[in-house]
């Protein structure tokens, strides 16, 4: 067995894969940065979920509140409206499905239609039931970096040392879940890019992955189509381009991060990715 299927791990309660998973997104939400309003139909939305199982995606992340920056929160009605339904649908057709949600409320229903993973982009920050809820269920939960939401068209963030300030308010985290009762084997750990981070803080942090797997759970990478991204393929003087032209870059990303050990990625293309991870499978099996 390789050093990076040692250190990618499987997560309690979920398939466990023989390589990096491919979690395909849908965001049920008219304001998402990439795809905002293309989904926002609950059919369209389980349609483009199942979409994305039959393009290669292991399992699929529903959203309903955009967390893009600048964005305003939706209230806690509208958000259960744009996601149950959604979660509901996909689940009964066999699909593993997270719910990407900051709401307690949101998560332990979404659970109760049939999610099987509670992906928090605030690390159980923003709602304190959140923590409480997801031990109860026993269910799989992601823990991102996160300090705060994102306010205007600037990304806050000042670090001395990124990757070392990342893994050490993680393992914060990570310890605050522990204690509110969630098992160690059912967290997974998210570096959080581009949440009060710009490009070089996200490249640091890719290129020390391996830093996030010493804390010993496995670790999911959502580098999809993301600013750090349009910065790299624009170089010094260029504009970026826009979101959805960032995919072949977002693969790239995605099989660094397989060889790397990452247990999963999050994307917005599936196709790409899900080849490009069983390329480094493949790799790391002729190792």
């Amino acid at each position: 067995m390789s050093t990076s299927q040692v250190r990618r791990g499987h997560v309690a309660n979920l398939p466990v894969w023989d390589r990096c998973a491919v979690m395909g997104v849908v965001n049920v939400t008219p304001d998402s940065f990439s795809d905002g309003g293309r989904w926002f139909d609950t059919t369209a939305a389980i349609k483009h979920g199942l979409d994305l199982v039959s393009q290669g995606a292991d399992l699929v992340d529903v959203g309903g509140e955009s967390t893009r920056p600048g964005a305003t929160r939706v209230d806690e009605d509208e958000e259960l409206r744009r996601v149950i339904p959604v979660v509901r649908g996909l689940s009964s057709e066999g699909v593993t499905v997270s719910v990407d949600t900051m709401r307690a409320s949101v998560a332990e229903q979404s659970l109760a239609a049939g999610a099987s993973l509670v992906n928090d982009v605030s690390g159980g920050l923003s709602d304190p039931q959140m923590v409480p809820v997801v031990a109860a269920s026993g269910a799989p939960f992601v823990v991102m970096h996160w300090r705060g939401l994102l306010e205007g068209t600037n990304v806050p963030g000042t670090y001395q040392d990124v990757v070392s300030e990342v893994v050490n308010e993680l393992h914060a985290r990570v310890e605050a879940a522990i204690e509110g009762g969630i098992a160690p084997d059912r967290i997974v750990l998210d570096p959080g890019l581009g949440f009060s981070k710009n490009a070089e803080h996200d490249l640091s942090l890719l290129a020390h992955l391996d830093r996030l797997h010493a804390l010993g759970h496995p670790v999911l990478v959502a580098a999809s189509r993301k600013r750090f991204l349009g910065h790299v393929l624009a170089g010094e003087q260029g504009a970026p381009p826009p979101a959805r032209e960032r995919d072949a870059a977002t693969a790239a990303v995605s099989a660094l991060a397989a060889q790397a050990g990452a247990w999963a990625v999050r994307v917005h293309e599936v196709r790409a990715t899900a080849d490009a991870v069983r390329v480094a499978r493949a790799v790391e099996g002729a190792q």
